[in-house]
């Protein structure tokens, strides 16, 4: 009988150690996007990553767009509210610019085309799923699509900066459906020279 006790102790001490050392945790690495070609989101270009020189953007994008890298936002008068009606929504973990949503980019084109003189920068959010890295570059992702999106209706690229905040500005707090699906989005602000 006492080695039952004995076997049953140790049994419980072992258990005890293993379950306070725990697993190995494997870190998640973040998954990379594919960028799209241009006029076909669905297709993948197997380009090299756009390369920095000193923190700045080279002046083409993956896809051949030029950058704006020649304007500064800081020359300009944000104006959030010109376009917020126009705020595009994009799907879960989707960078794709769906047909439903072409009417806001049609009305953002248009409202560039009406003073030459202004400029635009957009931004890129997520939902709180996904690491921060994911997100950041999803939202990247997302405010370049929807630049391409303008340049296929005759934007000027070089007037059109981007920028992602991943999943640090959400206009909506919940951890639903609702919320997400309101967060998931690109938005458009008008700059006017100062």
């Amino acid at each position: 009988m006492k080695l039952n006790k004995c076997t049953y102790l140790l049994a419980i001490g072992l258990a005890l150690s293993f379950m306070a050392t725990g697993c190995k945790k494997t870190p998640v690495k973040p998954t990379t996007i594919p960028n799209p070609k241009v006029g076909n989101p669905n297709e993948l270009n197997n380009t090299k990553p756009i390369e920095t020189k000193g923190g700045d953007r080279d002046l083409l994008t993956k896809s051949g767009i030029p950058t704006s890298e020649s304007w500064d936002p800081k020359d300009y008068n944000p104006d959030r509210e010109a376009l917020a009606a126009h705020i595009v929504h994009f799907d879960f973990d989707s960078y794709v610019v769906k047909s439903g949503e072409q009417q806001h980019v049609q009305a953002v084109a248009a409202a560039l085309s009406s003073n030459a003189a202004d400029k635009l920068m957009i931004e890129g959010h997520c939902d709180e799923r996904g690491t921060e890295e994911y997100n950041r570059s999803l939202g990247e992702r997302r405010a370049q699509a929807l630049r391409e999106a303008l340049a296929a209706l005759g934007v000027d690229p070089g007037r059109v900066r981007t920028v992602s905040f991943g999943e640090d500005r959400p206009v909506a707090v919940g951890h639903d459906e609702a919320a997400y699906r309101q967060n998931r989005r690109g938005e458009f602000i008008l700059m006017h020279p100062k």
